[in-house]
C-alpha cells in the first residue's frame, strides 16, 4: 500500500470511528423523548428490531456464514448467550440512567471503562501492566473513591456500566466473531425473549406501543437502527486504526454525554464531583499518552 493510500485508509478510519463515537455521545437526545415508557419495554423493543435490523443487513451484506459456523459451535453459543445477557443489562442500565437524570454519572461509566478493560485483561487474561497503567487504574481508583466519599453513596450507574461493558468486551474476545453477524447472534438470542415480555406488557394493559402516539412508535422501532449503525461503523473504523487511537478516539462519546448531562439537562456538576472526575481524566490522560507512545515507537525504523 503507498504511503497515500495508506493515509487515506487511516483518514477513513479516524471518520468512521469519530462518527460512531458521536452517535453513542448523543444517544441521551433518543432515549430521552421515550421518558414515559418503562426502561424493560425500551430494551425489548431495542432487542427486537436490532434482531430484525441486522437480519436485513446480512441479508444485504450476505454475511450469513460467520453466524451459521458459530451456531454450529456449542462453547462459543454458550458464551454469546453469556455476552448477550451482560450486553443486555448494560442497555437497561443505560437507558434507566437516561431517563432518570443520570446522564453525568452514566458518561463517568464510560469514562472509566478502558481502564476497567485494563484491569479485566490483567486479572482474567494474565495481560501485564505497565508502570503507567497501574498508575492511571490507581488514579481511577482514586476518583471514584472521592465520588463516593463526597456524595455519601457508591456511583453504582457509573461502575455498573463500565463493569458490564468491559465484561462484554472480555466475553467477546473469548469468542471472536466479525461485530455484525456478532450483533446479530446476540440479538438473536435475546430477542424470543424480548418479544415474549412485550407480549406480557401488551396482555397486561401495559405495554406502550401502539398507546404513546405514532412518534413514540416511530422511536421505538428505530432503536434497532440507532443501535446497528454505530456499530458497523465502529467496525470499519477500528479496522483501519491503531488501538490506541481508537483509546483516544472514544472519549469523544463521553465527553459529549457529559456536556448534554450538565448543559442541556441541567443535571449538578459541583466542585466536589468536577474533583472526582479531573482524577479519572488525570488517569485516561495518562492511560492515553502512554498507548501513543507505544504507536509513536511502534512505527519507528528498527
Amino acid at each position: 500500500m503507498s504511503v497515500s493510500s495508506s493515509a487515506s485508509h487511516d483518514q477513513r478510519g479516524v471518520l468512521y470511528t469519530m462518527g460512531a463515537f458521536i452517535c453513542w455521545g448523543l444517544f441521551p437526545l433518543y432515549w430521552k423523548p421515550l421518558h414515559g415508557v418503562a426502561a424493560t419495554q425500551i430494551l425489548c423493543h431495542r432487542l427486537l428490531w436490532s434482531a430484525v435490523f441486522v437480519a436485513l443487513v446480512l441479508s444485504g451484506l450476505r454475511q450469513w456464514g460467520d453466524l451459521r459456523a458459530a451456531l454450529r459451535q456449542p462453547r462459543q453459543l454458550g458464551i454469546f448467550a453469556l455476552s448477550s445477557t451482560v450486553l443486555s443489562l448494560n442497555w437497561l442500565t443505560y437507558i434507566w440512567a437516561v431517563n432518570a437524570g443520570h446522564v453525568v454519572e452514566a458518561s463517568l461509566g464510560y469514562f472509566i471503562n478502558p481502564l476497567v478493560n485494563v484491569l479485566l485483561g490483567r486479572l482474567f487474561l494474565g495481560e501485564r501492566l505497565s508502570r503507567p497503567q497501574s498508575l492511571a487504574v490507581a488514579l481511577a481508583a482514586a476518583g471514584v473513591a472521592w465520588l463516593t466519599f463526597s456524595a455519601g453513596t457508591l456511583p453504582w450507574i457509573a461502575l455498573s456500566l463500565a463493569a458490564t461493558f468491559g465484561v462484554y468486551g472480555l466475553l467477546r474476545k473469548m469468542a471472536p466473531l466479525p461485530s455484525l453477524p456478532g450483533l446479530a447472534l446476540e440479538t438473536f438470542l435475546m430477542s424470543p425473549l424480548a418479544l415474549l415480555a412485550l407480549l406480557w406488557f401488551g396482555w397486561q394493559g401495559e405495554g406502550a406501543f401502539g398507546q404513546l402516539g405514532w412518534q413514540t412508535d416511530a422511536l421505538l422501532m428505530g432503536a434497532g437502527v440507532v443501535t446497528a449503525v454505530p456499530l458497523l461503523m465502529f467496525a470499519a473504523g477500528a479496522r483501519r486504526l491503531k488501538l490506541a487511537t481508537v483509546g483516544v478516539i472514544q472519549y469523544i462519546g463521553p465527553s459529549i454525554q457529559l456536556a448534554l448531562g450538565v448543559m442541556l439537562y441541567g443535571e449538578p456538576f459541583g466542585p466536589d464531583r468536577a474533583l472526582g472526575f479531573a482524577l479519572i481524566w488525570s488517569a485516561l490522560l495518562l492511560y492515553s499518552a502512554a498507548g501513543l507512545r507505544d504507536l509513536w515507537r511502534s512505527r519507528q525504523p528498527a
